[in-house]
């Protein structure tokens, strides 16, 4: 195996292994469903339309999950970077055509294993079942949230849980992408950087 793949798939490894314990045996199993696949900055990991068949890891990189209205807006529904898991659930689960676009923000690294692959990993390794249950979980707090701020906070607040959600995003990912996750103008969002320097997250 090239040396690069190692790496690559040795990433992935001990971001299971500090999650859920498996044996060598049972890794070997995972590793063997796994391929790799590089992303250049704008480039398409799906596209609107599509129908999306794999789970996908990020080993480097960050990803922007987005839809494109009649007028040709974009609005960002996630980012996504190493150690982060993309992709549609709706068309994954489903099998329905994606209504998102997935795409790389920076030049990236991917790990992505077919739908009918992974799930049969987790039907022969429990913990890896147990896995993606407890992500599953998160993800679904994790929208919850993101709803309630929409819906209940400042551009300041979204702002600040947004640097928290997403610790050094703001310096890898363009503010115009950024004032699109958000919701509002590249121009408030330049006034609510101004504003927060010495600002605390929102508790409520």
């Amino acid at each position: 195996m090239p040396k690069r793949c190692t790496t690559v798939l040795n990433a992935f490894k001990e971001y299971i292994r500090s999650r859920v314990t498996i044996t060598d045996q049972e890794w070997d199993r995972i590793a063997a469903i796994c391929t790799i696949k590089k992303l250049r900055k704008k480039q398409y990991l799906l596209q609107e339309g599509e129908v999306w068949k794999h789970y996908a890891f990020i080993i480097q990189g960050c990803l922007r999950t987005y839809t494109v209205d009649e007028k040709g807006d974009e609005h960002i529904i996630s980012f996504a970077a190493e150690n982060w898991w993309a992709g549609d659930r709706e068309s994954l689960l489903t099998g329905n055509n994606s209504i998102f676009n997935i795409d790389a923000i920076e030049d990236s690294i991917i790990l992505l294993i077919k739908k009918a692959d992974f799930e049969a990993v987790c039907k022969e390794i429990p913990a890896i079942a147990e896995m993606v249950k407890d992500i599953a979980e998160k993800n679904s707090i994790a929208a919850q949230k993101r709803i309630h701020a929409v819906i209940s906070y400042t551009a300041q607040e979204q702002y600040l849980n947004f640097i928290t959600q997403y610790p050094g995003f703001a310096s890898r990912v363009p503010q115009h992408m950024i004032a699109a996750y958000l919701g509002i103008s590249a121009e408030t969002l330049s006034r609510v950087r101004k504003q927060t320097a010495n600002t605390q997250p929102p508790t409520h």
